[in-house]
């Protein structure tokens, strides 16, 4: 398991109980987007894993992976589309940035498309972008990492924020405490008739066979 202080700390306010150790193979991801991956994303992989936040946020696997009843999201479809909304919302007229050094590492239900600006030799140092759906402006770039970032929003904290920066608002993270769910968890609920972010049952699980 990788020590974070910044997962640390996000553990106190979101359990992770119902998380799981994603056994990345972080040599082949790293290899795979040419990148050395930051170190609070690889902690919150060996602690949470890929999932579900109040089941309305997700955040990516590195790679592809097989999953129980459908392939989890991993950042290679969301990269995509975050360098192609990029390119649509006027490309450097609205974000002056080489469109490669956009990585997607997560997803709203907003739906807005988490990333790193990747252009920082140092992982580490890599500031989330927001692509947001319905965020004024489309782009918004926070000075700190994922970890920190998912933080101050399980947490509703503002502070470095002129507005919310995503386009849920935050009334719909009133969930306490805040609680996250591996995919895996989620699909075995989905699959015995569960609402897949709170276990309970699912009053439209037979309108879906299993």
């Amino acid at each position: 398991m990788v020590e974070h202080p910044g997962v640390a700390a996000l553990t106190q306010i979101m359990s992770p109980d119902h998380g799981a150790d994603e056994q990345v193979d972080w040599a082949f991801a790293e290899a795979t987007w040419n990148v050395r991956f930051p170190t609070d994303y690889k902690a919150f992989m060996s602690v949470y894993g890929g999932g579900s936040i109040n089941g309305e946020a997700g955040v990516l696997l590195p790679g592809p992976t097989e999953g129980i009843q459908w392939d989890p999201g991993d950042m290679a479809g969301e990269t995509e589309n975050a360098r192609h909304g990029w390119e649509m919302e006027g490309g450097r007229a609205a974000l002056d940035v080489d469109p490669a050094h956009i990585l997607a590492w997560g997803i709203t239900s907003g739906p807005d498309i988490l990333c790193w600006l990747t252009e920082d030799s140092d992982p580490d140092r890599w500031p989330v972008l927001v692509h947001g759906r319905h965020t004024s402006p489309t782009f918004t770039v926070h000075p700190f990492g994922m970890v920190e970032f998912l933080r101050r929003l399980v947490h509703e904290d503002y502070d470095g924020w002129s507005s919310w920066p995503i386009s849920i608002g935050g009334e719909l993270w009133n969930c306490s405490p805040p609680t996250f769910v591996h995919w895996r968890v989620g699909q075995l609920r989905w699959k015995a008739g569960l609402d897949p972010a709170t276990g309970e049952p699912d009053p439209y699980a037979d309108m879906f066979p299993r």
